[in-house]
C-alpha cells in the first residue's frame, strides 16, 4: 500500500485545549478526514462520522489493543468493506500496524495504532514523509541536471485556429412529378 499524506503549512494547534477539536483538525490536515464544513452531506458533525469514530473511539481509546475487522463492524455498526476502506486510509498514513490474530487458528489480522502510541506512530509517519520529500528532491535535482545539459528548446508557436467554414444556405431540390 502506498504511503499517502497531505502536507499543508499550518499553525500548530497548541492553543486549543479541546481534544476533539484538535483531533478533528489534525485528521483533516493529514488528509484522513475531508476538508470543509463540519457537516458531511447532512449526516451531522464530523465527530459522528465513521472515520472519526474509528480513530477516536477505537484506536485512541485503547491504542495498544488490536482491533479485528469483525469487532470494528460491530462497534461502528457498518459493513466490513466500509471498515476496510477506512483502515486502508489509516494504513496509507502508516499510523496503523497489523498484528497477528489470536491463536484460535483463524489467522485473523488485528489492527492497532503503530507502537500502541499516537506520538510514536506519528514518528513513523514523519520518517516516511521525510523520505518521500528526499526522493522528490533527488528527482528535482536530476531533472535540473538534465535541463542544464540540454535546455529545452522553445515550443513552436501554435498555429492560429482556422476560421470556421462559412455556412451556406441549404440547397432545395424541386421535384417535378
Amino acid at each position: 500500500m502506498p504511503f499517502e499524506l497531505t502536507l499543508r503549512y499550518t499553525t500548530p494547534l497548541t492553543p486549543i485545549s479541546d481534544v476533539d477539536e484538535v483531533l478533528e483538525e489534525f485528521l483533516r490536515m493529514v488528509g484522513y478526514l475531508p476538508e470543509g464544513e463540519d457537516h458531511r452531506g447532512g449526516v451531522g458533525p464530523i465527530s459522528t462520522t465513521l472515520p472519526y469514530r474509528l480513530f477516536r473511539e477505537c484506536f485512541l481509546r485503547d491504542p495498544a489493543r488490536p482491533w479485528y475487522a469483525e469487532e470494528l463492524v460491530a462497534v461502528l455498526k457498518t459493513s466490513k468493506p466500509t471498515v476496510y476502506r477506512h483502515l486502508n486510509k489509516l494504513k496509507s498514513l502508516d499510523m496503523l500496524e497489523e498484528v497477528p490474530g489470536a491463536a484460535d487458528g483463524k489467522g485473523r489480522k488485528g489492527y492497532r495504532l503503530r507502537y500502541g502510541n499516537l506520538a510514536r506512530a506519528w514518528d513513523f509517519t514523519e520518517a516516511n514523509a521525510t523520505n518521500a520529500l528526499r526522493r522528490y528532491r533527488e528527482t528535482v535535482d536530476h531533472l535540473q541536471t538534465l535541463l542544464d545539459r540540454a535546455p529545452l528548446t522553445p515550443a513552436p508557436a501554435a498555429p492560429a485556429p482556422a476560421a470556421a467554414p462559412a455556412k451556406t444556405a441549404p440547397k432545395i431540390r424541386a421535384s417535378s412529378r
